[in-house]
């Protein structure tokens, strides 16, 4: 079965499941999923963690508006939570980070231990994902949806609720800092 007939089979069972109140998150789901799914593989990098933070979003959805009228702006309310969601579960993955490397230098006695670390572009992605996590929220929010979710700067502006102009002078300062954190990172 391919991918557009599972779709379509589970949107007519989960339509059946959903009260008449919810069927605007399933067709939220049908008409931004592809375009979430494709920014959270970008800002988390793994299989997993795009799964849990698409789950998490939809959930969060159906919790916080269950018997409350839908958003007024459902694909800007949509991609604001799906990205709280990807930046929360990397702090999360940088404190596990921090705290196994915590835990490796006191088991093994010697707390001058220096790692090094191999830069594949694994890592240097990961340092990158870190360092948009260490920026401004406004900046951080304009990189993620601009160039992580490619979205326009008519688009980025709207979900925002900046202007065009300002989206493109947070996105210019935000490349700058990340320059520099990035420039950091390597000394």
């Amino acid at each position: 079965m391919d991918r557009a007939a599972v779709l379509h089979l589970w949107a007519e069972i989960g339509a059946e499941a959903v009260s008449a109140s919810q069927r605007w998150i399933l067709s939220a789901m049908q008409q931004q999923g592809p375009y979430l799914v494709t920014m959270l593989w970008r800002i988390l990098g793994n299989e997993a963690d795009v799964c849990d933070a698409y789950q998490e979003t939809f959930l969060n959805l159906t919790y916080h508006f269950e018997g409350r009228r839908k958003p007024r702006h459902v694909r800007n309310y949509l991609y604001r939570v799906a990205m709280n969601t990807a930046i929360s579960m990397l702090r999360r993955r940088r404190l596990q980070q921090t705290l196994q490397h915590t835990l490796r230098q006191h088991s093994a006695g010697d707390d001058s231990l220096n790692y090094d670390i191999d830069l594949d572009s694994y890592a240097l992605e990961e340092q990158l994902r870190k360092a948009i996590c260490s920026l401004p929220e406004s900046l951080a929010d304009v990189v993620i949806l601009r160039d992580l979710a490619e979205l326009s700067y008519a688009e980025v502006a709207q979900i925002l609720g900046i202007s065009a102009g300002t989206a493109r002078v947070y996105r210019y300062k935000a490349v700058k800092a990340l320059a520099v954190l990035m420039a950091e990172k390597e000394q």
